[in-house]
């Protein structure tokens, strides 16, 4: 599930992906395994109770098309911040900070959001072109 997600995707290929894998409740402990957070909190960053989103990671259902969406899109965007600043440590350490550069904000207040993550993701590629921390 994971290697067909790429660090870094587009909207087609995003579509593409949903319209031709079934996006199941596997995908969430892949995301998971891609963070550092609470259960508390990434069920915060999908929009759904803390309970819900157990239920999920315990069973092996279809998810709703928006649930999909936002999963794939975080875990392209964890794969991403992994890559930029090498380790999961690294970038949680990043994702928990208030930075200047995403309105004195911790970015990972963003995630919650598709628009969030986009902006985010623009980030990590500002970073890599020594753009900012």
């Amino acid at each position: 599930m994971i290697d067909h997600i790429p660090a870094k995707i587009n909207p087609i290929e995003l579509l593409n992906l949903i319209d031709s894998k079934t996006i199941t409740s596997k995908s969430l402990k892949v995301l998971k395994s891609l963070v550092t957070f609470s259960d508390e909190v990434i069920a915060n960053w999908l929009n759904i109770n803390v309970k819900t989103y157990r239920t999920y990671k315990s069973t092996d259902t279809t998810i709703k098309e928006d649930l999909q969406e936002h999963t794939i899109l975080l875990i392209a965007l964890m794969k991403h911040g992994i890559e930029v600043f090498g380790t999961q440590e690294k970038f949680s350490r990043w994702l928990e900070t208030e930075n200047f550069y995403v309105g004195k904000k911790k970015p990972m207040s963003y995630l919650n959001t598709i628009s969030g993550i986009k902006f985010i993701d623009s980030r990590l590629t500002a970073i890599e072109y020594g753009d900012n921390v």
